[in-house]
């Protein structure tokens, strides 16, 4: 049986009524995301919003962010990004059994199952700090959860991409810490078939430690695609998008990149006599 799983990313939420970087409605466009999440012709199974849920990881702006998510009609998991701040998403969130598996420390990881389908989130957020980084303590929860379910075709979910994506000046503030160790815990574990990520607000995709890494774009605005060692800092206006992740045992986990806005058809190749249309 076919389950699918939608990731979202990068959703930037601030207080109702505020803009980001004084142009961009995130919240209109996490709407309107949400909107083309529900439409899917085949159902979610799940939603996972791969970090950077917030601006600024404040109490009102998670609350705006549940309000927002509340219409999906699948089951939303939720981690943090470089924006967010793990303690006030666990406060805003309580009833997400995910975001209190652990809830010891600061870091924000946990394991699910989607129809078969293991989800695992590994919190690569340092507190006030752009970068990602992976520490011992997370690699051996890691290590430990994969070796719990060998046989589960799993997805690894993390905020930074643990791969190069050539976009300078988001590579100096990605997996700066951990990436080779990460790799050294995945070559370990084959029933990984994904590695996803947010934090680039584009679509990216790398043959990364034996299996497939890949970005997710945001919900609202994109980087801009400059692969110049010193392009700028900048966003555009891109539309948004998100991906899903579709898998029908025994085949292979397959990842489809979907847009957000609506557009004209679906029209037909052939007519009724099943010719086709010239």
């Amino acid at each position: 049986m076919q389950k699918l799983l939608v990731q979202l990313s990068d959703t930037h939420i601030r207080r109702p009524g505020q803009l980001a970087y004084r142009r961009v409605d995130t919240a209109d466009y996490l709407a309107r995301a949400v909107a083309a999440v529900n439409r899917l012709p085949q159902p979610a199974d799940a939603v996972v919003v791969t970090g950077d849920l917030t601006d600024f990881g404040q109490a009102d702006e998670y609350a705006h962010l549940r309000a927002l998510l509340s219409p999906l009609a699948a089951p939303v998991y939720l981690m943090p990004g470089n924006h967010d701040d793990g303690a006030a998403l666990r406060r805003a969130f309580p009833d997400h059994a995910e975001l209190h598996q652990d809830a010891s420390g600061d870091r924000v990881c946990w394991a699910v199952d989607v129809g078969g389908l293991r989800l695992v989130a590994v919190d690569t957020t340092v507190p006030r700090a752009a970068h990602g980084e992976l520490e011992s303590a997370q690699l051996a929860w890691l290590d430990r959860t994969l070796a719990a379910a060998p046989a589960a075709p799993t997805i690894v979910a993390v905020h930074h991409p643990p791969f190069p994506t050539r976009i300078g000046h988001m590579d100096d503030i990605g997996l700066v810490h951990g990436a080779d160790a990460f790799a050294a815990v995945l070559a370990r574990h084959p029933q990984v078939e994904r590695v996803v990520a947010g934090h680039l607000h584009r679509s990216i995709q790398c043959r990364w430690a034996g299996t497939v890494a890949m970005t997710c774009p945001s919900t609202a605005h994109q980087v801009v695609l400059d692969l110049a060692p010193e392009a700028p800092s900048a966003f555009r206006m891109e539309p948004p998008g998100f991906l899903v992740h579709a898998w029908t045992p025994p085949a292979p986990l397959v990842t489809h990149l979907a847009y957000v806005e609506e557009f004209a058809g679906p029209f037909p190749f052939h007519d009724e006599h099943g010719e086709l249309i010239d």
